[in-house]
């Protein structure tokens, strides 16, 4: 049993990282380049890998293999997740300088989210051990949605919703800077870019319905369940830039990544009968998301296939 005084340590040290990031090293900056993502999706790699390092010299080489099992498999679905989110962020007309205080934003609240599902699931879990079959369950069907790529929790969905919100709240028609509220004619109106983090905080919500059964997958620890959850989605900003100009290239990453839960949600429902190692699952993890990735590199798009491919996601 994790103390609170870890737990408490550790939120400090997220906090930490996030007013740094937006505080001072994109304090003021335009929207990050290629160059910068690729760079900062390292470094908070890094980060990570610094934190498993501790993990295991804290509570051995199982827990840091789940660990690093929860990041990977949390990892693999941002990618997929964040090309939803680059679609939303372009039929909202995001200026380019507010992107990433919006996906900052978000990533704080995605946190916070976060850190509920998987307290409520890791009490669900010790509580009630048929709930494996049900997350398993779920799982299997995630991984049938996307293997017909339905969207339920894209642009449709985000359409649906600003237009609801339109006729039900007061709304100013324009982004004001960084401001999510303005006020006008002595009324207090939400601006564009709080119906775009409300937006983006509700499909993250539909998202950590895959995510929270996944790294339930490989432990039953919240506190590695939540740091590995946390550390991933930290590093989704620089993701988002990354992701959203090389994802065209990555056509097999979808493919992998629906092998990827079909073999954990199989996994948690054969729980009783079949027992998996955490290192067995890490490694059938990363074969399957690095043979998406190579198979991506070594067969790419034709440039004329990349570009109708970019038009489609833009016009979904």
């Amino acid at each position: 049993m994790t103390s609170w005084l870890i737990w408490g340590s550790f939120l400090g040290f997220l906090g930490l990282l996030l007013l740094l990031d937006l505080g001072v090293l994109h304090r003021g900056r335009p929207e990050v380049s290629t160059r910068e993502a690729v760079a900062w999706t390292g470094v908070w790699v890094g980060v990570a890998a610094a934190f498993g390092v501790l993990v295991f010299a804290w509570k051995g080489a199982e827990s840091a293999g789940e660990f690093a099992a929860g990041y990977l498999i949390e990892w693999s679905l941002s990618v997929d997740n964040v090309l939803i989110l680059a679609v939303l962020v372009e039929r909202l007309a995001v200026p380019a300088e507010l992107r990433h205080r919006l996906l900052f934003l978000g990533v704080a609240g995605a946190i916070v989210f976060r850190l509920g599902f998987i307290l409520a699931g890791a009490a669900l879990l010790h509580r009630f051990e048929w709930i494996a079959f049900v997350f398993g369950a779920v799982l299997l069907v995630t991984a049938a949605r996307l293997l017909v790529r339905r969207e339920g929790a894209g642009p449709s969905a985000g359409s649906r919703f600003v237009r609801a919100a339109g006729r039900r709240a007061r709304i100013h028609p324009s982004f004001e800077g960084g401001r999510l509220f303005v006020r006008r004619d002595g009324r207090v109106l939400a601006t564009q870019l709080l119906v775009a983090l409300a937006l983006i905080e509700m499909t993250d919500l539909l998202f950590a319905v895959d995510s929270v059964p996944a790294v339930f997958s490989v432990t039953d620890d919240a506190f590695v369940a939540f740091t590995s959850n946390a550390l991933a989605i930290l590093g989704l900003r620089s993701l988002f830039f990354l992701v959203a100009a090389a994802s065209v290239s990555f056509r097999y990453l979808g493919p992998a990544l629906v092998a990827v839960l079909a073999f954990i949600g199989l996994k948690m429902i054969l729980s009783g009968v079949l027992e998996v190692p955490v290192w067995a699952s890490l490694g059938v993890i990363a074969l399957a998301l690095g043979a998406g990735i190579g198979v991506s590199v070594a067969v790419p798009r034709r440039p004329e296939e990349q570009d109708r491919r970019r038009e489609e996601t833009v016009q979904k």
